[in-house]
Protein backbone atom coordinates (compact mmCIF):
# COMPACT_ATOMS: atom_id res chain seq x y z
CA UNK A 1 0.00 0.00 0.00
CA UNK A 2 1.44 3.45 -1.24
CA UNK A 3 1.02 6.56 0.75
CA UNK A 4 1.63 9.62 0.45
CA UNK A 5 1.96 13.21 2.72
CA UNK A 6 1.88 16.43 0.87
CA UNK A 7 3.08 19.35 2.88
CA UNK A 8 1.55 22.73 1.85
CA UNK A 9 4.24 25.58 3.77
CA UNK A 10 2.67 29.03 4.72
CA UNK A 11 3.35 32.19 4.07
CA UNK A 12 7.12 32.82 3.59
CA UNK A 13 7.77 29.10 3.96
CA UNK A 14 9.10 26.48 2.07
CA UNK A 15 8.69 23.13 0.67
CA UNK A 16 11.84 22.02 2.47
CA UNK A 17 9.50 22.22 5.42
CA UNK A 18 8.43 18.67 4.71
CA UNK A 19 11.64 17.17 5.99
CA UNK A 20 10.66 17.85 9.33
CA UNK A 21 8.17 15.37 9.19
CA UNK A 22 9.77 12.76 7.67
CA UNK A 23 10.58 10.72 10.76
CA UNK A 24 6.82 10.79 12.14
CA UNK A 25 5.70 8.99 9.17
CA UNK A 26 8.15 6.64 8.27
CA UNK A 27 5.61 4.46 6.30
CA UNK A 28 4.79 7.54 3.94
CA UNK A 29 6.51 9.43 1.05
CA UNK A 30 6.56 12.92 1.99
CA UNK A 31 6.78 15.59 -0.65
CA UNK A 32 6.59 19.54 -0.08
CA UNK A 33 4.68 21.33 -2.29
CA UNK A 34 6.11 24.92 -3.02
CA UNK A 35 3.59 26.32 -4.75
CA UNK A 36 3.52 30.02 -6.57
CA UNK A 37 0.26 31.26 -6.46
CA UNK A 38 -0.69 34.20 -3.73
CA UNK A 39 -4.14 34.47 -4.23
CA UNK A 40 -6.68 31.56 -4.02
CA UNK A 41 -8.20 31.77 -7.59
CA UNK A 42 -4.10 30.97 -8.78
CA UNK A 43 -4.02 28.86 -5.87
CA UNK A 44 -7.14 26.43 -6.86
CA UNK A 45 -5.92 26.16 -10.78
CA UNK A 46 -1.85 25.08 -9.26
CA UNK A 47 -2.98 23.37 -5.96
CA UNK A 48 -5.47 20.69 -8.12
CA UNK A 49 -2.69 20.04 -10.93
CA UNK A 50 0.20 19.30 -8.20
CA UNK A 51 -2.28 17.30 -6.67
CA UNK A 52 -3.04 15.53 -9.19
CA UNK A 53 0.53 14.69 -10.64
CA UNK A 54 1.76 13.69 -7.21
CA UNK A 55 -0.71 11.64 -5.85
CA UNK A 56 -1.43 9.64 -8.66
CA UNK A 57 -0.39 6.21 -8.31
CA UNK A 58 -0.90 6.18 -4.30
CA UNK A 59 -3.41 4.64 -1.58
CA UNK A 60 -3.49 7.06 1.04
CA UNK A 61 -2.97 11.08 0.99
CA UNK A 62 -2.71 13.21 3.96
CA UNK A 63 -2.33 16.62 4.00
CA UNK A 64 -0.22 19.01 6.26
CA UNK A 65 -1.01 22.28 5.45
CA UNK A 66 0.15 26.09 7.29
CA UNK A 67 -1.77 29.05 7.79
CA UNK A 68 -2.84 30.48 4.16
CA UNK A 69 -1.51 27.01 2.56
CA UNK A 70 -4.41 25.21 4.35
CA UNK A 71 -6.69 27.57 3.34
CA UNK A 72 -5.83 27.65 -0.28
CA UNK A 73 -5.96 23.41 0.14
CA UNK A 74 -9.27 24.30 1.13
CA UNK A 75 -9.88 26.31 -1.85
CA UNK A 76 -8.43 23.97 -4.10
CA UNK A 77 -8.50 20.22 -2.65
CA UNK A 78 -12.22 19.41 -1.05
CA UNK A 79 -13.20 16.93 -3.68
CA UNK A 80 -9.65 15.31 -4.07
CA UNK A 81 -9.29 11.87 -2.41
CA UNK A 82 -7.52 12.86 1.02
CA UNK A 83 -8.02 10.36 3.92
CA UNK A 84 -7.13 13.03 6.71
CA UNK A 85 -6.08 17.08 6.99
CA UNK A 86 -3.62 18.16 9.46
CA UNK A 87 -3.69 22.06 9.39
CA UNK A 88 -1.58 23.70 11.57
CA UNK A 89 -2.37 27.59 12.65
CA UNK A 90 -4.64 27.61 9.60
CA UNK A 91 -6.68 30.74 8.23
CA UNK A 92 -9.82 30.19 8.24
CA UNK A 93 -12.20 33.14 7.41
CA UNK A 94 -9.95 35.44 5.37
CA UNK A 95 -12.99 37.42 5.23
CA UNK A 96 -12.83 38.41 8.51
CA UNK A 97 -9.42 38.81 8.44
CA UNK A 98 -9.46 41.47 5.35
CA UNK A 99 -11.92 43.59 7.45
CA UNK A 100 -9.59 43.59 10.60
CA UNK A 101 -6.78 44.45 8.25
CA UNK A 102 -8.84 47.37 6.77
CA UNK A 103 -9.68 48.49 9.92
CA UNK A 104 -6.20 48.43 10.82
CA UNK A 105 -5.36 50.19 7.98
CA UNK A 106 -8.16 52.33 8.41
CA UNK A 107 -9.61 51.98 4.74
CA UNK A 108 -13.06 51.73 4.30
CA UNK A 109 -14.94 49.07 1.63
CA UNK A 110 -15.69 52.27 -0.70
CA UNK A 111 -12.13 53.25 -0.56
CA UNK A 112 -11.03 49.99 -1.55
CA UNK A 113 -13.87 49.11 -3.87
CA UNK A 114 -12.54 52.30 -6.03
CA UNK A 115 -9.01 52.10 -5.40
CA UNK A 116 -9.00 47.96 -6.33
CA UNK A 117 -5.75 47.15 -4.11
CA UNK A 118 -4.38 49.70 -1.16
CA UNK A 119 -0.53 49.00 0.10
CA UNK A 120 -0.61 49.03 4.10
CA UNK A 121 2.17 49.91 6.17
CA UNK A 122 2.30 46.52 7.62
CA UNK A 123 3.26 44.92 4.57
CA UNK A 124 0.10 43.49 3.54
CA UNK A 125 -1.84 44.97 0.36
CA UNK A 126 -5.53 45.05 0.51
CA UNK A 127 -7.48 44.25 -2.84
CA UNK A 128 -10.80 44.51 -3.61
CA UNK A 129 -10.79 41.47 -6.11
CA UNK A 130 -9.52 38.99 -3.25
CA UNK A 131 -12.36 40.26 -0.69
CA UNK A 132 -15.28 39.91 -3.25
CA UNK A 133 -13.41 36.38 -3.94
CA UNK A 134 -13.96 35.04 -0.09
CA UNK A 135 -17.48 36.41 0.28
CA UNK A 136 -18.42 34.71 -3.31
CA UNK A 137 -16.41 31.43 -2.56
CA UNK A 138 -17.34 30.12 1.09
CA UNK A 139 -15.38 27.22 2.13
CA UNK A 140 -16.50 23.73 1.66
CA UNK A 141 -14.24 20.91 3.63
CA UNK A 142 -15.42 17.36 3.93
CA UNK A 143 -11.97 16.18 4.74
CA UNK A 144 -11.37 14.48 8.05
CA UNK A 145 -9.24 17.13 9.68
CA UNK A 146 -7.23 17.89 13.08
CA UNK A 147 -6.56 21.93 13.49
CA UNK A 148 -3.66 22.22 15.86
CA UNK A 149 -3.95 26.50 17.17
CA UNK A 150 -1.73 28.61 19.35
CA UNK A 151 -2.99 30.38 21.80
CA UNK A 152 -1.42 33.56 21.19
CA UNK A 153 -2.18 33.92 17.54
CA UNK A 154 -2.16 37.44 16.06
CA UNK A 155 -4.40 36.38 12.68
CA UNK A 156 -7.23 34.78 14.03
CA UNK A 157 -9.07 34.81 17.31
CA UNK A 158 -10.04 31.76 19.06
CA UNK A 159 -13.65 32.24 18.80
CA UNK A 160 -13.34 32.17 14.60
CA UNK A 161 -11.41 29.18 14.95
CA UNK A 162 -13.52 27.46 17.36
CA UNK A 163 -16.34 27.77 15.19
CA UNK A 164 -14.80 26.81 11.91
CA UNK A 165 -13.95 23.52 13.90
CA UNK A 166 -17.29 22.90 14.80
CA UNK A 167 -18.60 23.58 11.31
CA UNK A 168 -16.35 20.64 9.50
CA UNK A 169 -16.21 18.18 12.43
CA UNK A 170 -12.64 18.68 12.82
CA UNK A 171 -10.51 17.92 16.42
CA UNK A 172 -9.28 20.88 17.94
CA UNK A 173 -5.98 21.01 19.94
CA UNK A 174 -4.64 24.30 21.71
CA UNK A 175 -1.35 25.04 23.05
CA UNK A 176 -1.35 27.09 25.46
CA UNK A 177 0.88 30.50 24.74
CA UNK A 178 1.57 29.30 20.68
CA UNK A 179 1.98 31.09 18.16
CA UNK A 180 0.47 31.45 14.71
CA UNK A 181 3.73 30.18 13.43
CA UNK A 182 4.93 26.96 15.22
CA UNK A 183 9.02 27.47 15.00
CA UNK A 184 10.16 27.20 18.95
CA UNK A 185 11.45 24.10 20.02
CA UNK A 186 8.91 23.62 22.41
CA UNK A 187 5.97 24.64 19.63
CA UNK A 188 8.19 21.95 17.23
CA UNK A 189 7.98 19.43 19.88
CA UNK A 190 4.10 20.18 21.30
CA UNK A 191 3.31 19.61 17.28
CA UNK A 192 5.11 16.58 16.88
CA UNK A 193 3.17 14.91 19.53
CA UNK A 194 -0.25 16.35 18.35
CA UNK A 195 0.90 14.52 15.11
CA UNK A 196 1.56 11.50 16.90
CA UNK A 197 -1.96 11.84 18.53
CA UNK A 198 -3.58 12.19 15.63
CA UNK A 199 -1.76 9.18 13.77
CA UNK A 200 -3.31 7.13 16.05
CA UNK A 201 -6.93 8.05 15.89
CA UNK A 202 -7.00 6.97 12.61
Amino acid sequence: MKKLVIYVHGKGGNADEANHYKPLFPDFDVVGFDYKAETPWDAKQEFSAYFDSVAAGYDEVVLIANSIGAFFSMNALDEKRIKQALFISPMVNLEKLICNMMLWANVSEDELREKGEIATNFGETLSWKYLCYVRENPIKWNVPTHILYGSNDNLTDLETMQDFAQKVGATFTIMQGGEHWFHTDEQMDFLDRWIEKCQNKH
